[in-house]
């Protein structure tokens, strides 16, 4: 379920591990902190899988969101639920890895939520963020996994704890703002 305009919504799932879930909980922790920053911008939901954080984003107001998943019963339920929820016009789903994806994408802020078994990918997805000017990057992480303090030109500002779960939100240097 989301919540903001579309509240209450219910959304499709994936099965399996191919993705991981941002629970509820996590969802909205991280608008609230996001308060007020996401109206009118571009969100990137990375490694989206249901597509739930980008909907979200676009629940609260983010002018258009860009959803990019490579695993092709995750990329059906994303469109799925962006068509019962009615706001596919103000979304673009990429089939595509999403290392080739951040070369090309214009966005605000990026959400990044790697299934469980794919830690590579932090690294690599932070770095090419860190190269770009945007700004927000955040990382949906277990506890057991330490992200670097920085990558390219994005410094942690902060460190959420939800439970077994973190989210690891970075800013560029040039943007200190701490929340």
């Amino acid at each position: 379920m989301i919540a903001g305009r579309y509240r209450r919504r219910v959304l499709a799932s994936v099965g399996g591990t191919a993705t991981r879930p941002a629970l509820g909980r996590i969802r909205q922790r991280l608008f609230d902190i996001l308060q007020g920053q996401v109206e009118g911008r571009v969100f990137a939901d990375l490694f989206a899988g249901t597509g739930a954080v980008g909907i979200e984003a676009l629940s609260r107001g983010a002018e258009r969101a860009v959803f990019v998943e490579s695993d092709a019963r995750a990329l059906r339920v994303i469109r799925r639920n962006l068509a019962a929820i009615g706001i596919a016009d103000r979304s673009e789903v990429r089939n595509q890895r999403v290392q080739l994806a951040v070369r090309t994408i214009s966005a605000d802020i990026y959400f990044l939520g790697p299934p469980y078994d794919a830690r590579l990918e932090y690294e690599r997805t932070l770095n090419a963020l860190g190269a770009r000017s945007l700004d927000w990057a955040i990382a949906q992480h277990d506890r057991r996994l330490d992200l670097a303090e920085t990558y390219g030109t994005l410094r942690k500002v902060r460190l959420v704890r939800i439970g077994r779960n973190r989210l690891s939100m970075y800013r560029h240097r040039h943007g200190e703002t701490e929340l």
